[in-house]
């Protein structure tokens, strides 16, 4: 089956951004392969697997309040979905609000789960009042 159009890359992204706002581990990992690969820097080697990436987003629960992702805009090429993408959240230690603003590409299997993760991004920082 895998991702038929823009449609089904929509639907997957929106799924992704409530899993990461709502911190949702068990939708999140629905997202992913068994074995999949998510990188968060092109430098280091990226998490495997659904262990890893249940952890990434527990820490995130821990670390940030007031999650929020949009995606702007996504294609879709064979079984890879590209998409420009923003997300805040006010980091729990200091109550700094953190803008980010990045890309990232999702390649996916033959049902449509992501098997590998790329993401590039920028982020600004505002500290508490």
């Amino acid at each position: 089956m895998g991702i038929d159009g823009m449609a089904d890359a929509r639907d997957l992204l929106d799924r992704y951004a409530r899993a990461r706002e709502t911190f949702d581990g068990d939708l999140w990992t629905s997202l992913f392969t068994e074995d999949a690969e998510y990188s968060l820097d092109p430098f280091d080697p990226p998490l495997v697997g659904h262990n890893a990436l249940r952890a990434l987003l527990l820490e995130a629960s821990r670390t940030e309040d007031q999650a929020e992702m949009t995606f702007e805009r996504h294609w879709v090429s064979g079984s890879t979905i590209l998409a420009a993408w923003h997300a805040s959240f006010v980091r729990r230690p200091d109550r700094a609000r953190v803008r980010v603003a990045g890309f990232l590409t999702l390649e996916t299997d033959a049902d449509g789960k992501i098997a590998r993760h790329r993401a590039w991004w920028h982020r600004r920082e505002t500290p508490a009042a």
